[in-house]
């Protein structure tokens, strides 16, 4: 009995496997037998081959770099310790009901134009509103922050995080503190 290969460029040669012993007489030598084992067995393995390589594939092609899943942490991270007094779960306590929401939810930041990382980045810094400014030279003195103020690399990671959880609906995540 031959097994042929998956290949049917190769089926004859030296990837084929004979057992002896099982094969008919004449069998191994008729072409038109051999063709259609050969595609029974392509179509019995199919499935399964499929079935293993969906659920193998995001084992072997992970969705985001490390890098970016560290960044991810870390703006969640400094989210967690600046921003969610007031933006929990992406919300707003200190404007729950407004005519123009300040939450951090889609619809909500494109109708005040600051649907992009640059204008979030922008009011992380500076401030608007009774949102205040957390960057390093935050002006005027009133509408920034008294607490302690982020270097523009922490708030870079805090635009590119607002933006993914808004882009995303504000999923639940784990945030572990540095």
């Amino acid at each position: 009995m031959w097994i042929p290969s998956v290949m049917s460029c190769c089926s004859h040669g030296p990837n084929s496997l004979l057992i002896k012993g099982n094969e008919k007489q004449g069998e191994s030598q008729n072409p038109v037998v051999l063709k259609q084992k050969e595609v029974k067995l392509v179509k019995s393995l199919a499935l399964p081959l499929m079935a293993a390589l969906v659920a193998l594939s995001p084992i072997v092609n992970t969705p985001v770099s490390l890098g970016q899943a560290l960044d991810v942490q870390r703006g969640a991270s400094l989210f967690s310790r600046t921003c969610i007094g007031c933006h929990d779960a992406g919300g707003n306590i200190i404007q729950p009901v407004s005519l123009l929401g300040a939450t951090l939810f889609t619809e909500d930041l494109q109708r005040n134009g600051v649907d992009t990382e640059e204008e979030i980045y922008r009011i992380t810094y500076f401030g608007k509103g009774r949102m205040p400014g957390f960057g390093e030279s935050c002006t005027p003195r009133g509408q920034c922050t008294f607490g302690p103020r982020l270097q523009d690399e922490e708030i870079k990671l805090l635009a590119q995080f607002v933006k993914s959880q808004a882009d995303q609906g504000w999923p639940n995540i784990e945030i572990s503190q540095d």
